[in-house]
């Protein structure tokens, strides 16, 4: 007989545990295991049976991976944890005894203070793999550097996590490495590229901030803990790799007049900081001559001595142009296949260190001006002024100044300047003052533009247009840079002609020429008032021997109705006395023709038979028909050939191909309507400028 197993020694019970018996094991307190967990990154595991793997009659919720915890229990942070209950518990005895004095004795010189520095080491063997896990991080503490302080946060973690983050957008600032970004409900998106990993993170506005009582901020706290660790690993390997030295130096006194990014100031490694600076920039640019003289020496004899040496006002502008790169495009063999991805052009570190290069730029106090100065920085503008409201220190320049070739708005169109004054109103007052411009008009020269202007130019690799962006204008509307239209979806960048399909322009077409008929045929109703209805006629001939209104009533096909005809158009003759009798006939003729013509398509249609009809509007509607049912009948014959290769799939596989069919399906439904909204848009708006 065989040896009975005993229950939970083998099998998926043996691989999991519960979160009550890993905390008995580790004998620690439930938030101690749970920090711990936070640090050293293990989480709970859902098994595929909950009622294999529990052991006892008790339903478990929340289990661990056997071997993640008996990992835990070599962890040194184990000593820490045990540490500070035992110091709890001495300070509870000073208190109890009146020990006052005691008790803050033993809380300021016995805290153990926990290290993390081995867990990050641990956690990320190569620098890389911690750049891959920098997005929680940076959200996370870009969250908190602008929380309000409160007994949950205190002002501590704030003003690291202000500092921390700082760090990182001076270096974006110095190596150029912001990439995209985004404004969402949620805030303003980033992404940036260090070695060769995109780095994407979000930072919320900053409005007021209301923390609510659900948040449980002790975890929170947790994470921010050892995020902000993480963030110091990374800064010194940044600021190390390209010759700054980190920490760098931090000027309080200018961050409490609101300075910001320009309360940091960058030095370079060695005792003279500047010189070191200067010399690393120097490295670079030789860097970037030596890559092109190896270029042009690998080009052949014939194509250089073909290229002319340019002059210096050329090699000026060349230095402003940003380079064009071209990428390669991998088409399909099979044209019902789809369209394989490309390779996006994204502004690499030259183009995007001269993209505002050449400018100066001034933000208005309604602006943002964080987010506006940290990309308009990363993106090569090192003239950047604002005004003393947003903090004075840091301000390049002021609104007056002259230098400023482009100003951010947020605010309904500014009036253009006044005229100048003549010599008498000059000096009205007599005080000799010269006159001060007006806040808020126009300066000659200069160029106005909404906030999105910095966010659209940067995502698309170019400058936009100015004119689209103009204070008070209909701004374009501001896509993500990050979702790329699909085959058959709506892509807005995309004109209306290029993503119709074929049943979705016929459409169009006879809803247009339906318009344009029934147009038409009110025009014509309103010309030939003989087709109305006996009364309607009748009460337009009282109207017409009252003298109140003159209107042309054409003969119709009763024999009774003529004499009354002829005498209205008599009597309309003598009241204009510039038509003839035979103009007048072939008015009536015409229109006894219409309705003669629509009589007999009311009785053809009542009696199901088709009507030959003469007009170009007829030949296009039978075109347009018979296109349909030729596309209808290729259609139906596709839909025959995918239904016979249905039945030859598995059930499995088959009803798999319908939901993919149905969700496809919805999403060119909503497509259609998107594209139809955009038609009835853009005609609306033809309409416009045609009246």
């Amino acid at each position: 007989m065989g040896r009975i197993k005993k229950k939970g020694t083998s099998g998926a019970s043996k691989n999991y545990i519960t979160r009550s018996q890993a905390v008995r094991k580790l004998q620690i307190s439930l938030p101690d295991f749970r920090r711990l967990c936070i640090f050293k990154g293990i989480y709970p595991r859902e098994p595929r049976s909950k009622k294999r793997v529990s052991t006892s009659s008790t339903p478990s919720t929340t289990f661990y991976y056997t071997k993640d915890i008996q990992y835990l229990l070599h962890e040194p942070l184990l000593n820490k944890f045990r540490d500070q209950k035992a110091l709890a518990k001495k300070i509870s005895k000073a208190l109890g005894r009146n020990e006052v004095s005691d008790a803050a004795r033993f809380e300021k010189n016995l805290t153990p203070k926990l290290r993390l520095d081995h867990i990050i080491k641990e956690r990320y063997p190569t620098f890389v793999d911690a750049l891959r896990d920098l997005d929680d991080a940076l959200s996370m503490l870009f969250l908190f550097a602008n929380l309000p302080s409160t007994e949950n946060v205190p002002p501590k973690i704030i003003a690291k996590c202000q500092r921390l983050t700082m760090e990182f957008e001076h270096y974006l600032i110095r190596t150029n490495s912001l990439r995209k970004s985004f404004l969402s409900i949620k805030g303003i998106y980033y992404q940036a590229t260090i070695q060769g990993q995109d780095i994407l993170w979000l930072v919320p506005y900053r409005f007021v901030q209301r923390t609510g009582g659900d948040v449980d901020f002790r975890i929170m706290a947790t994470f921010v803990e050892f995020y902000t660790t993480l963030l110091s690993f990374v800064n010194f390997r940044l600021y190390t790799s390209i010759g700054l030295v980190y920490p760098p130096r931090f000027d309080a006194k200018s961050d409490e007049q609101g300075a910001e990014l320009s309360a940091i100031q960058l030095e370079g490694q060695g005792s003279n900081g500047d010189a070191e600076m200067q010399d690393t920039m120097d490295v670079q640019t030789n860097e970037k001559a030596q890559t092109e003289a190896d270029r042009l020496l690998s080009l052949p004899d014939d194509e250089t001595s073909e290229q002319p040496q340019a002059d210096s006002d050329a090699g000026a502008e060349a230095e402003t142009e940003p380079t064009t790169t071209t990428l390669d495009q991998f088409a399909s063999l099979d044209p019902k296949a789809d369209n394989l991805l490309q390779p996006s052009l994204t502004a690499d570190a030259s183009t995007a260190s001269q993209l505002f290069e050449p400018f100066t730029v001034f933000l208005s106090r309604e602006t943002p001006r964080h987010p506006l100065e940290f990309i308009l920085k990363s993106f090569g503008c090192k003239r950047v002024g604002w005004d003393t409201s947003l903090g004075e220190p840091g301000a390049y320049c002021s609104e007056d100044d002259k230098r400023i070739t482009h100003q951010i708005v947020d605010r309904p169109d500014i009036p253009l300047p006044s005229p100048p004054l003549t010599d008498g109103e000059a000096d009205e007052d007599g005080d000799g003052k010269a006159v001060v411009r007006k806040s808020n008009e126009r300066v000659p020269g200069r160029i106005y533009v909404q906030p999105q202007w910095v966010w659209d130019s940067i995502n698309a690799g170019q400058l936009q247009r100015p004119d689209l962006y103009a204070p008070g204008a209909t701004l374009p509307p501001h896509l993500s840079p990050w979702v790329k239209a699909k085959k058959g979806e709506y892509d807005p960048t995309v004109p209306l002609a290029e993503q119709e399909t074929a049943a979705e322009v016929e459409d169009a077409e006879a809803d247009e020429e339906d318009a344009d008929d029934a147009l038409a045929e009110a025009s014509e109703g309103e010309e030939v008032e003989g087709v109305r209805g006996d009364e309607e006629a009748r009460h337009l001939e009282d109207e017409l021997e009252d003298g109140g209104m003159d209107v042309e009533l054409a003969g119709s096909e009763d024999e009774e109705d003529e004499p009354a005809d002829a005498a209205a158009g008599a009597e309309v003759d003598d009241d204009f006395g510039g038509f003839s009798d035979n103009e007048a006939d072939a008015e009536v003729d015409a229109a006894t023709r219409a309705a003669r013509d629509h009589q007999a398509e009311l009785e053809a249609e009542a009696l199901g038979k088709g009507v030959v009809s003469g007009k170009a509007g007829d030949k296009k509607k039978a075109a347009r028909e018979a296109s349909q049912a030729k596309r209808t009948r290729a259609e139906r014959e596709e839909l025959e050939d995918v239904e016979r290769r249905k039945m030859m799939m598995p059930r499995r596989k088959r009803k798999m191909y319908e939901k993919m069919v149905y969700s496809n399906a919805r999403k060119d439904e909503e497509a259609e309507a998107l594209r139809a909204k955009k038609r009835k848009i853009e005609k609306g708006g033809g309409k416009k400028q045609k009246a």
